[in-house]
């Protein structure tokens, strides 16, 4: 289970004194938490591995932003340390599917549901996301999706 590799990762950068990665994982597990609870109050089971993927890749865009912000606004060492964090958790997200593969799945799901147009775009997504949480950028591929829905 990803929780595990997770907290491995915790006690192995603890021993190793990596203090970039340590805190970076223990970062990751504080939101998983938080995201446990907030799945508890709405009456839901805690999160699957798929659900943590998505999890993780909130986490990664976040990063991105600030990158994008720290890089505009001149503070190199803090664009660098988000750098780092996103290089951290990447490694726990399976490998992201290129846009060639992005594109197949795509015309996949659409043949699969028999989808016709944009009304049936949530099944095409939901399809997606069901197969595929973790490896693609579903922001992304809801605009490819539209795209092949219309064009």
């Amino acid at each position: 289970m990803l929780r595990d590799d997770i907290n491995n990762a915790v006690k192995d950068a603890m021993r190793a004194k990596d203090e970039r990665k340590l805190s970076t994982l223990r970062m990751v597990n504080s939101t998983i938490k938080n995201a446990d609870i907030d799945a508890r109050g709405q009456g839901k089971p805690p999160l699957s591995d798929a659900d943590v993927l998505g999890v993780l890749q909130k986490m990664i865009k976040q990063r991105q932003e600030s990158v994008e912000l720290y890089d505009k606004g001149g503070r190199a060492e803090l664009a660098a340390q988000e750098r780092e964090e996103i290089a951290v958790i990447s490694a726990y997200l399976p490998k992201q599917m290129s846009d060639d593969e992005v594109k197949a799945a795509i015309s996949a799901a659409i043949a699969e549901t028999g989808a016709a147009g944009m009304k049936d775009m949530g099944k095409v997504i939901g399809v997606l996301r069901a197969k595929f949480a973790g490896q693609m950028d579903f922001g992304k591929a809801s605009g490819l999706v539209k795209t092949a829905l219309t064009g």
